[in-house]
């Protein structure tokens, strides 16, 4: 197999990889944002359950959903989550729950962070996977309680991940009233997801890649549409990639006087195939 193809990790996704010219780049961190309801979850699935039919080892770090409705969600598109994929419910300890344990002269949210990191870095040492989701950041950003602390986290992870060459995608809701742009500067790859519900007509989903580094992607705006069975993307078309060569010829009219007025006779193209 060619070796560029060897690094691509196919998202699952139909239309998606044809998008970002064959998928996502191994060994990196890929960040998937739209709000509540543009299908991220979906997406994620599908990406890990594609590498669990190649064989690789995938993990699911949930930080806001149960194991229980990953796997309702997953049920309801006739997925089915086997043993190449592990979901790892991401619960606070329990002395972080307990009020009487908790220490005063700290913030818990100092506490929470970094105990939520140490449970991610246990759950992949553990699984040592190929193909890792994050769902989701918001949460992160909840517990960092700034942008800076965010920022640091978020490099954290990385770091962490690119020392063991697995594919990573991080997952936001993009529930934050301030709308930060911190992890855009630190991942690979932006896609965007956005849902319209415009006052006449059926509601729209659609999806942009704001950014690839080192990789060529088809711009602009793509529908995509959530059924059974997954979400499936719908690239946008361009001209260009459709362009035939043809062969211009004459085509006589039969009236004499007619063609003397156009020079010989009317222009015709015959397309080549």
């Amino acid at each position: 197999m060619d070796q560029t193809l060897n690094n691509i990790a196919r998202t699952g996704v139909g239309g998606l990889d044809d998008i970002l010219s064959g998928g996502f780049t191994r060994g990196h961190v890929f960040l998937l944002e739209g709000s509540p309801g543009t299908g991220k979850t979906t997406i994620a699935l599908q990406f890990l359950l594609e590498g669990a039919s190649l064989g690789e080892r995938c993990l699911y770090i949930s930080l806001s959903e149960t194991e229980d409705e990953l796997r309702g969600s997953a049920q309801s598109h006739g997925m089915e989550i086997g043993d190449g994929v592990e979901i790892f419910e991401l619960v606070p300890p329990e002395s972080l729950l307990d009020a009487d344990q908790q220490q005063s002269l700290l913030y818990s949210s100092d506490l929470e962070l970094g105990e939520t990191t140490k449970l991610i870095f246990q759950a992949f040492e553990r699984v040592k996977p190929q193909r890792v989701d994050i769902d989701s950041l918001s949460e992160i950003r909840l517990l960092a309680q700034g942008s800076l602390r965010y920022r640091r986290q978020i490099l954290a992870l990385k770091h962490f991940f690119a020392r063991s060459d697995a594919t990573v995608l991080l997952l936001d809701d993009m529930t934050s009233d301030n709308l930060d742009k911190t992890v855009h500067s630190v991942v690979h790859d932006v896609t965007h997801l956005e849902q319209l519900a415009p006052d006449y007509g059926s509601e729209r989903r659609r999806l942009r890649v704001i950014k690839y580094r080192g990789q060529s992607f088809r711009g602009g705006y793509h529908d995509f549409i959530i059924r059974t069975g997954g979400v499936a993307v719908l690239p946008r078309l361009r001209a260009i990639e459709h362009k035939t060569g043809f062969a211009r010829t004459t085509a006589s009219s039969g009236i004499q006087e007619l063609e003397d007025l156009l020079g010989g006779g009317t222009n015709a193209a015959q397309a080549r195939c």
